[in-house]
């Protein structure tokens, strides 16, 4: 028996990559080669654009890098929320973007951070269809590549409950061990959701991995 959920996406940038040392969210993708001008498209766009295709709205959790990512967000027609005080940690924005979930009426969320590469559609496809198909006792989709887990991530109604039970101090990894009975891993072929990018070594990494 499948479930009809109707989801919304979540992308959470509110963070102040300092290890990178400029905001992650404004690195041009896809990389561009030596020589080549920079794409004009960028994580935060691509993201938007990827999840967009897959839910009913896309809202973006920013930080003091509001002024810098609203004109991205907007044009892209995605909305945006506030987390005002980030520096508690990246689960507070989490927290800050379910409760606009909840808000909107939305029972499901597909949640991915800014700092990497969007996955493809078909990834993103692929894992809603295993959540829906999914029992109900099953909260949430975790995607798995060679035995690391990832992005984007999806949760229904009661892991978003989970969530925000919790103080915003708290680690969603911690939360998901919690309720490990109610999590499917699924295995997808797409190296891009176990992918992190914190440094300016590990963008350049994906210049070289994607002309190798």
């Amino acid at each position: 028996m499948t479930r009809a959920a109707s989801f919304a996406g979540v992308i959470l940038a509110a963070g102040d990559s300092s290890r990178m040392g400029r905001d992650k969210a404004l690195l041009p993708w896809p990389t561009p080669a030596a020589g080549q001008t920079a794409s004009s498209e960028t994580f935060l766009s691509a993201t938007i654009r990827s999840l967009a295709a897959a839910t009913e709205f896309v809202v973006v959790v920013v930080g003091k890098n509001e002024a810098a990512l609203a004109p991205i967000i907007y044009a892209r027609g995605a909305s945006l929320v506030v987390n005002p005080d980030p520096g508690r940690g990246q689960f507070s924005s989490l927290q800050v973007g379910l409760h606009e979930v909840l808000n909107h009426g939305r029972d499901a969320a597909v949640i991915t951070l800014v700092d990497r590469p969007p996955v493809s559609s078909t990834t993103i496809q692929t894992l809603r269809d295993a959540f829906e198909a999914a029992g109900q006792n099953i909260w949430a989709i975790v995607p798995e590549f060679s035995g690391k887990h990832g992005h984007p991530y999806l949760v229904g109604r009661e892991m978003m409950e989970a969530f925000l039970r919790v103080p915003a101090t708290s680690i969603a990894r911690d939360i998901e061990h919690a309720h490990q009975e109610h999590i499917e891993y699924f295995k997808v072929e797409d190296p891009l959701v176990a992918l992190n990018i914190n440094t300016p070594e590990d963008y350049a990494g994906l210049r070289i991995s994607r002309n190798g």
